[in-house]
């Protein structure tokens, strides 16, 4: 095995790898680890969608929130945080949906999908806040709003696509 890059976000790394038919191929892997994506739900049945800009599209996206856990972090802490981190809310109720690999043909991560409701305003001391790259807004509409969003073309992003079928 070689890292032949290794940056902020992933690794990419080349090896040879024995496949269960026992023959020996070359492959190349993006390293990932593990993402949360959060459906954040309101009392009022709201949910809670985020624009930014995402530089590799060159352009500003509508989705629902999402982030890497972090080193030795499990994944429904990743998503309380994130939450708050994206929406500025913390979530009463964290519920694990399911897990999925959106491109296992040369990437391990695996997107991990989550409820998250019962939102409230963090602590003024919490230590969770946007990141420096990341510049939010927040929008609160009707899943029937956030769906009909998918299918004019507004939301472009998959997960986030998929993520509203799961509510």
């Amino acid at each position: 095995m070689a890292i032949v890059f290794k940056g902020r976000v992933f690794a990419v790394e080349v090896e040879q790898h024995q496949f269960p038919n026992g023959q020996r191929h070359e492959i190349t892997v993006v390293r990932h680890p593990p993402s949360v994506v959060l459906v954040p739900m309101r009392d009022d049945g709201q949910v809670l969608l985020i624009r930014q800009y995402r530089a590799s599209v060159r352009r500003e996206l509508w989705e629902i929130p999402a982030g890497s856990c972090n080193e030795g972090e499990s994944p429904d802490h990743a998503a309380a945080r994130e939450c708050e981190e994206e929406t500025g809310l913390r979530p009463g109720r964290v519920e694990r949906i399911r897990g999925l690999f959106p491109a296992p043909g040369f990437c391990d991560e695996e997107l991990i999908f989550y409820k998250v409701s019962q939102l409230a305003p963090p602590p003024a001391d919490s230590p969770y806040h946007a990141d420096d790259d990341e510049d939010i807004e927040v929008k609160a509409v009707s899943v029937e709003e956030a769906r009909r969003m998918v299918e004019r073309g507004d939301i472009q992003d998959l997960k986030t696509a998929y993520g509203l079928t799961l509510i």
